[in-house]
């Protein structure tokens, strides 16, 4: 009598961990596949042609101009290494925060570059960039 009236244990439910761990693991790594890994601090030199540059918003009223030769160029019009001083020396007397946009030639010569981009440390307008196409 007494047997009749136990119930069987039921087996206790078993949670299988294996695969969930592998589903998780696969996961993770298709993360770290997929992941673009970029740092604020890399400084883009490519100038000839940036496919994935965003748009060059520029506000500022200064740009300096680099032809393929390495003649310079102030808001649109031809100067010299040192009228390029000189009117840089003025702006920085009107806004010592203004932005300066450099737009070169990709095979503008890196000894004309390095000139403009130190006259602008020089001078204090250390906010400038350079622009891609």
């Amino acid at each position: 009598m007494r047997s009749s009236l136990l119930r069987p244990r039921r087996k206790r439910p078993e949670l299988n961990l294996v695969p969930l761990i592998d589903v998780l693991v696969m996961l993770v790594f298709f993360a770290f596949v997929t992941m673009q890994f970029r740092t604020a601090a890399t400084l883009n030199l490519t100038l000839p042609k940036v496919e994935t540059a965003g748009k060059n918003e520029f506000k500022g009223t200064v740009t300096i101009g680099i032809d393929k030769a390495g003649a310079l160029f102030f808001n649109g019009k031809a100067a010299t290494e040192a009228q390029l001083v000189s009117l840089l020396h003025e702006v920085r007397q009107i806004d010592k925060d203004i932005p300066v946009l450099i737009r070169a030639d990709e095979n503008t010569p890196l000894k004309t570059l390095a000139f403009v981009m130190d006259t602008c440390r020089k001078t204090g307008l250390n906010k400038f960039s350079l622009q891609s196409r």
